[in-house]
């Protein structure tokens, strides 16, 4: 079905069920920030938690979630009945307007299809640097859809003040962004690149501020052999060195690999980070990890009591690899459990591999304190750019911060 711009037209005429997907596409070189803002019969965001952006993917119901730029996930059967409307908006981030873009549109998808597109392109706009693209709304016991393309000369600030939010000012990015940069460039000039790319994913994340310690887990049993081999391991600790070094004061990662048995590595600096693969403890073929099978419970509970007698009640960021074949998963989920009263946040990444078991489940294990957990998948790092990988990485580290200050787990 074909939208065009002011139509409304009930949701049920092409939509069968209540769980389909909202996607955006919009053809620019500018970046675009995509939003949902869930409100209540009088126009307003009631609840921020209804507010699903870069910083805040999911709602607490999970009826609206946002899985990638401009592609959201949505459940209607769920969402509370205060929710009255779900407002989708796309706003230019930096300098620039809407005019300037090529084609667009936004599309409905339902099991996989398309059922409804509504196209638009820069002729639709002046001077705008946000819009409201699509409008979900009840409606005599229904829901509706509505093709707005109404625009806001303002970006995404203007929106939130339009929904009766409030907009908190960023904080002072240019001296985080001069800080990273001279701190890599003088050591590392070849991570200046990798340095720029992060910050922005730490800007967009709010993170500019944050301090907390970064760990590093690293898989070493057989099946990963190719991922050494092939340099892959070293381009983690490549990308992950830094967030390290714009997190923690000693600009350093806390490292360990494991095969059947756990092993604590030197920390990873800006000193030693180069080839630190192939030179630590005489090379990852010859680290003491025992016979190469993977035994992640074993690491676990070696980070967890090593975190745990530091006393630490700052953030603790550990970035966990693993390419599957896991099958512990009540020992897992155990430790995952008891680690959710500790100030650790575990990002969990599949690389190059399958059966990741319990590891991709974690996000959704109930009886924790906090969601202390996120999982993704890569076939290859080569699949994904850098600035989609720190996307990745920062996306519910955000969240578990709040939760767990708000637990008092940490300070």
């Amino acid at each position: 079905m074909q939208l065009t711009q002011g139509q409304r037209t009930p949701l049920s005429s092409f939509v069968r069920g209540s769980a389909f997907t909202l996607t955006n596409d919009i053809s620019t070189s500018q970046t675009i920030d995509y939003a949902c803002f869930g409100v209540d019969a009088q126009g307003k965001l009631s609840d921020d938690r209804y507010m699903v952006f870069f910083n805040q993917p999911t709602t607490p119901c999970n009826s609206i979630e946002l899985k990638h730029a401009g592609e959201f996930r949505i459940e209607l059967a769920s969402l509370p009945p205060t929710i009255d409307r779900l407002v989708f908006t796309a706003a230019i981030d930096g300098a620039g307007s809407l005019h300037a873009i090529g084609t667009g549109h936004f599309a409905i998808r339902e099991n996989g299809h398309e059922v409804a597109r509504c196209t638009f392109s820069g002729t639709n706009f002046a001077d705008e640097k946000a819009v409201m693209l699509a409008e979900l709304y009840r409606k005599n016991g229904e829901w509706r859809i509505a093709a707005n393309l109404q625009g806001f000369n303002a970006g995404l600030a203007a929106l939130v003040e339009h929904f009766g939010g409030a907009v908190m000012e960023a904080p002072p990015a240019p001296v985080a962004n001069v800080s990273l940069e001279k701190k890599i460039a003088a050591a590392a000039p070849h991570l200046v690149s990798l340095a720029k790319k992060a910050t922005v994913s730490l800007e967009k994340a709010n993170l500019s501020q944050v301090k907390a310690r970064v760990g590093l887990v690293l898989d070493v049993s057989g099946s990963m052999n190719a991922q050494y081999s092939r340099g892959r391991v070293q381009e983690v600790v490549n990308r992950m060195l830094p967030l390290a070094v714009h997190f923690d004061d000693n600009g350093a990662l806390d490292c360990w690999a494991f095969g059947s048995s756990p092993v604590q590595l030197a920390d990873i600096d800006l000193a030693n980070h180069k080839d630190y693969i192939l030179t630590e403890q005489g090379g990852w073929k010859r680290w003491a990890v025992g016979s190469r099978v993977n035994n992640e419970p074993a690491v676990m509970r070696q980070v967890i009591d090593f975190y745990k007698d530091s006393g630490e009640r700052t953030p603790i960021y550990v970035l966990f690899i693993s390419d599957g074949g896991v099958h512990e998963n009540r020992a897992i989920t155990r430790l995952m459990a008891e680690a959710a009263a500790l100030p650790i946040f575990w990002q969990f990444v599949g690389l190059g591999g399958r059966d990741y078991g319990i590891l991709a489940k974690l996000d959704d294990m109930a009886g924790r304190q906090v969601d202390n957990c996120n999982f993704f998948a890569l076939d290859d790092l080569d699949d994904v750019s850098e600035e989609r990988l720190y996307e990745l990485l920062m996306e519910e580290f955000p969240g578990w911060l709040k939760a767990a200050k708000a637990a008092h787990i940490i300070a």
